[in-house]
């Protein structure tokens, strides 16, 4: 009797079979893998073709693509010049953590329009002999309008210029006079591309002014536009928010009593997760413990299919900045009734915990709750009250911060013996001062403290993996692939700098990179490395398909812990609430395929939401050091291209480019596979100790330009940019 058919293949795991097939792979092989019969052979081959067409695999050997590198065929935008005054492009589909390899356009041959700035061109790639690609356009596709942020420029003829912000752009762009809005030379603005003509200047119309370019909180601001980060909520979402009403007693467990604190930052905005802890006193767990982890209750105000729900989805999350937060929920929710504030009555989803002496989770039970603060904790009073046994804490606070740093050794234990990826990478923090300019720039204190939380958390929300996984409820997994060996070359190589063997063959686990961290002598190459271990990772997404999640050394995995910020720890809520018969709010049986396309949403939203954080830290950055042109810094090369090296300094963590242009005489030779660059018969490598003297600092465009002073504690003459000679001005690069 013939099997039943399997489900249809999703796309990635058609991907993943493809990738870990050791062989050549087909059509029949795939959909014998996937018992895939009948009329689904037709829908699997479009599947396939569809790969095919966006370059993920090899028509030829249907073999995916080597981590970090692109198709032959693929559509890029041309984004700006090079220092040679070259066209440059970037690929419009480009899903890897690191930045993507450097691209130059050839000129277009006959029959071909030349493209132009924001152009998106169909090109065929072949590889360059310096590392990067060679892109020769065969047609230029329809752009439509493109949101600019940039600077107001006012001209003589009543119109003006805006000067892009963003560090790839390269041209101004014209604004008639009827299309400025009003904007005054030195506004930070919004604009929008208008079509017209190749030979002329690219054009825009301004469709938001943002004020001053020098005001602080422009930062953000271009940050934020930049990305396209949604501002505003709509009318029907603040409604439903102010509407909302805090719930009773009815339904739920009364914890109120419970002494449950929150242990935040001191700038923390939001506050969605309370713990407590104490010694178990059940018979067979001696030395074992008993945890509560109480998560804000925003299902009881977001309901599935709702103006809140709509919004909170597009969102996908909330994206923090030093000046502001843009949050995934409406400020009536997310700083007053979601916000678990001290002495105040709050709804919550409470995970209750059972956890042995050697830190794994024995059992674990879901309930809704009312529940009351104790206490607003930050890390730092944590860290103090731990060191002087509790003092300053009330007794029944004091006893359960004991018990769950008594928690946390055992959490500790269990991680080690599992081999979790253990990367202490510095986190930068950025202090501003009442007037909302940069204070200081330094790299944040990690305790104890930080850690008990996180190690709380991440039990938490193995529990709600498990307890879903328990029901066959479907569950928004937080998965993590295994890193992708082409793209451990860098590390392998500046670890046999240091005389230690990464080895080619075999499955590397987590642990593996924690011995040969702790094999690295120098603190400094501890932090390279450790760079270097996370760029090579995958990137974690939110999907319905659990592989496990690698770095954490976990079989199952989901993110449970913030629905305040996080859409996917809603989906896990609601999940949960419908699975346990918990009371409204569920999401009833989600169909698949929805699933994988929130997945497929947030996980991007995620990854825009982290570009803009890290976009807005390099422009606080540049704003901070912009009167400290001229001056010396130490630093690390950071990353090496074959435009130049990449320098973070050692003070603020801030990165700037060291233009190929200033390095010698000779134009450097860059050696891709080394992440090498050869300069006058010396060589740059990454994590190589450096002095760089700073010569530009751009807050607008978050831009910082250096020169070379000493490489290794050698001495390095740098020579003036061919494009200062060619122009007689510096050209901004990053």
């Amino acid at each position: 009797m013939a099997g039943k058919p399997a489900p249809f293949p999703t796309r990635d795991e058609v991907l993943r079979f493809v990738r870990e097939s050791p062989g050549k792979t087909g059509m029949r092989e795939i959909a014998r893998a996937f018992n895939v019969r009948g009329n689904d052979r037709a829908a699997l081959k479009d599947l396939v073709r569809s790969l095919e067409a966006e370059g993920a695999i090899d028509a030829r050997r249907t073999r995916p693509r080597p981590a970090g590198t692109l198709p032959s065929v693929t559509v890029l935008e041309v984004d700006g010049l090079d220092p040679d005054g070259a066209l440059t492009a970037r690929p419009t589909r480009w899903e890897e953590d690191d930045p993507p390899p450097p691209i130059a356009l050839d000129p277009a041959p006959r029959g071909v329009p030349e493209p132009g700035e924001g152009d998106r061109v169909l090109a065929r790639l072949r590889p360059a002999p310096d590392g990067g690609y060679l892109a020769r356009p065969m047609r230029v596709l329809d752009a439509g309008p493109r949101r600019v942020v940039g600077v107001f420029r006012a001209t003589g003829s009543g119109g003006g210029v805006i000067e892009p912000a963003e560090r790839r752009a390269r041209r101004s762009l014209a604004v008639p006079a009827e299309e400025t809005a009003g904007a005054r030379t030195g506004e930070l603005v919004v604009g929008e591309t208008e079509p017209g003509s190749r030979l002329g200047p690219a054009e825009a119309r301004v469709v938001e002014r943002l004020g001053d370019a020098d005001s602080p909180g422009a930062i953000g601001l271009a940050a934020i536009h930049a990305h396209g980060l949604p501002l505003r909520f709509s009318d029907a979402a603040l409604a439903e928010a102010e509407q909302a009403a805090a719930p009773g007693l009815e339904g739920r467990a009364d914890l109120r009593a419970l002494p449950l604190v929150t242990i935040d930052g001191a700038d923390a905005r939001d506050f969605d997760d309370a713990v407590w802890a104490e010694p178990d006193p059940a018979p067979g767990n001696e030395g074992g413990w008993r945890a509560v982890v109480a998560i804000a209750d925003v299902a009881h105000f977001v309901r599935p299919g709702g103006a809140l729900d709509r919004a909170a989805q597009e969102r996908g999350n909330s994206a923090y900045f030093p000046d502001r937060v843009v949050p995934m929920l409406p400020e009536a929710l997310s700083a007053d009734l979601c916000s678990l504030k001290p002495n105040e009555d709050r709804a919550c989803l409470a995970a209750h915990l059972r956890i042995d002496a050697e830190g794994e989770l024995l059992d674990w039970r879901f309930e809704r709750a009312l529940m009351r603060s104790a206490a607003r904790l930050t890390y730092g009073e944590v860290q103090a009250a731990a060191e002087r046994d509790g003092e300053g804490l009330a007794a029944p606070v004091r006893a359960s911060i004991a018990a769950l740093y008594g928690v946390y050794a055992a959490l500790k234990a269990a991680r080690e013996r599992r081999g979790a990826l253990d990367l202490e990478l510095p986190e930068r923090e950025i202090t501003l001062a009442d007037d909302g300019t940069v204070a200081r720039i330094g790299f944040a204190r990690r305790h104890d403290s930080h850690r008990l939380i996180e190690e709380l958390m991440i039990a938490a929300n193995v529990a709600a993996a498990s307890a879903l996984e328990a029901k066959r409820a479907p569950c928004m997994y937080r998965v993590h692939d295994r890193p992708d060996t082409a793209k451990l070359d860098v590390l392998r190589e500046f670890l046999r700098s240091r005389g230690i063997a990464l080895p080619r063959s075999g499955a590397l686990r987590p642990n593996t990179f924690n011995r040969f961290l702790a094999l690295l002598e120098n603190p400094r190459d501890v932090g390279i490395a450790s760079l270097m271990i996370l760029r090579a990772q995958a990137q974690a997404a939110y999907s319905p398909r659990n592989i496990g999640h690698y770095g954490l050394g976990l079989v199952r995995y989901a993110h449970f812990t913030s629905p305040i910020r996080r859409y996917a720890d809603l989906l896990v809520h609601r999940a949960l609430i419908d699975a346990y018969g918990l009371g409204p709010g569920g999401a009833g049986r989600a169909e698949p395929e929805a699933l994988e396309r929130i997945g497929t949403h947030i996980s991007s939203t995620e990854r825009r939401a982290q570009a803009a954080e890290r976009d807005a830290g390099d422009r606080y950055c540049a704003a901070y050091l912009a009167d400290r042109v001229d001056a010396e810094f130490s630093g690390r090369i950071a990353g090496v291209t074959r435009f130049g090296i990449f320098v973070a300094l050692d003070e603020t963590g801030a990165e700037g480019l060291v233009p190929g242009a200033t390095l010698g005489a000779a134009r450097p030779r860059f050696d891709a596979r080394r992440h090498s660059l050869a300069v006058d018969g010396r060589v740059l490598r990454l994590g190589d100790p450096v002095t760089v003297t700073l010569r530009e600092a751009d807050p607008v465009a978050g831009c910082l330009v250096f020169s070379l002073s000493a490489v290794n504690g050698e001495a390095w003459h740098s020579v003036e940019d061919r494009a200062t000679r060619r122009r007689g001005r510096p050209r901004q690069r990053r």
